[in-house]
């Protein structure tokens, strides 16, 4: 199977090369053949420059700043591939990350996408525990929705792989979702199409700005709340969102 990895990045002139070093090096490790594109979303600063720095790397620009249109332009881009990894310029892909992936689907031809949890690493030790007990039951409600409501399944955004052709027969992406929910309506949808496997076994690290920022309950409380109501209602309740990057 060809992978592609779609990454989008609005002003991540700070973070980006590390995630991309990662990339690099996870793809060379494991030997397999995959694409690393970078979609440029509106940044103001170096990103796009940073990014098209690095020899493997494909920049796609989108100019209409969102997290879901950015992640519909790499979509786009990566016609031609197999599966498509999801991953964001903040996170650092582990070593392994890719062997689980391809092990993953290739033991199961039905499942069409693959999740697991972020490793904060540069976050405070309680705050790394705090969102360990969350992860815990983030696990208990998956089990709840894919094996016994049968309502989707649990996709945890910037870490997922899904199945292009699966991706592209429920519809794609849905642009009028800004930030919030915008993975659980692809595990949602996807589920209806075959099987969506969250699992620690998926881990991916990536940095706690926001949690920083904005609390770990209250983040945690507003991913909750916006799981629920598009997993139900079809729709995220909430609509706006803090950017913590620099303009």
């Amino acid at each position: 199977m060809k992978l592609a990895f779609v990454i989008p990045a609005y002003n991540e002139e700070a973070l980006i090369g590390k995630c991309l070093e990662s990339v690099v090096a996870e793809i060379a490790r494991a030997g397999v053949d995959a694409e690393i594109i970078v979609v440029n979303n509106a940044s103001t600063d170096r990103t796009g420059e940073i990014a098209r720095g690095f020899p493997t790397v494909r920049v796609v620009d989108e100019p209409k700043k969102g997290l879901v249109n950015a992640r519909d332009a790499g979509f786009a881009a990566s016609e031609g591939f197999d599966l498509v990894a999801n991953i964001d310029s903040d996170t650092i892909v582990p070593v392994g990350w890719l062997d689980t992936v391809f092990s993953e689907f290739q033991r199961d031809p039905k499942l069409v996408c693959l999740s697991g949890p972020y490793v904060y690493y540069d976050m405070s030790p309680w705050s790394r525990f705090l969102v360990n007990m969350f992860y815990g039951l983030t696990y208990l409600i998956y089990i709840l929705n894919r094996y016994i409501l049968r309502v989707g399944s649990v996709v945890q955004g910037g870490n997922f792989v899904f199945k292009r052709a699966a991706w592209a027969q429920v519809g794609g992406y849905d642009r009028s979702i800004d930030f919030f929910g915008e993975d659980t309506d692809v595990a949602v949808r996807l589920s209806k199409v075959g099987g969506v496997k969250w699992t620690f076994g998926l881990k991916m690290k990536t940095s706690g700005r926001r949690l920083e920022k904005e609390g770990v309950f209250r983040t945690a409380g507003t991913y909750t709340l916006n799981f629920f109501w598009v997993t139900f209602r079809g729709k995220p309740v909430t609509k706006d969102y803090t950017d913590i990057r620099p303009d």
